[in-house]
């Protein structure tokens, strides 16, 4: 009795590393760009009296091949429109809109389904 196996696809071949990091760099940078949307979607709704500076500052920054940061690009007055300024509560009464920490959970909530959705896009 001969046994004979033949192992071929991609885990075989060596490229099953190399597809894995392309569908989660893709995924990555698809759920990147939908938190920027989502962003600048909150950002419309509210900012009271916007000039559209801020919003022209925010963006996606790629800090590697996989990973991404929303970031307001270190606008001066942009920890106190989030609340996290040192003079939102001793100075004002003003809250911050707690636009990136609100947007931040519903990125995290879609994360799971985004990326399932790009892995089954792109499966062989």
């Amino acid at each position: 009795m001969d046994v004979e196996v033949n192992a071929a696809g991609p885990l075989f071949t060596g490229t099953a590393s190399a597809m894995v990091t392309r569908w989660t760099a893709a995924a990555g940078e698809e759920l990147a760009q939908w938190a920027d949307d989502e962003v600048h979607r909150v950002l419309g709704q509210v900012l009271q009296h916007p000039t559209g500076y801020y919003e022209s500052q925010v963006r996606v920054d790629r800090q590697g091949p996989d990973r991404f940061a929303i970031t307001d690009g270190g606008v001066v007055y942009g920890p106190w429109l989030e609340g996290i300024g040192s003079r939102n509560y001793p100075t004002t009464r003003f809250k911050g809109y707690s636009t990136f920490r609100r947007v931040k959970q519903r990125v995290e909530a879609r994360a799971d389904r985004t990326f399932r959705a790009a892995i089954k896009a792109r499966e062989l």
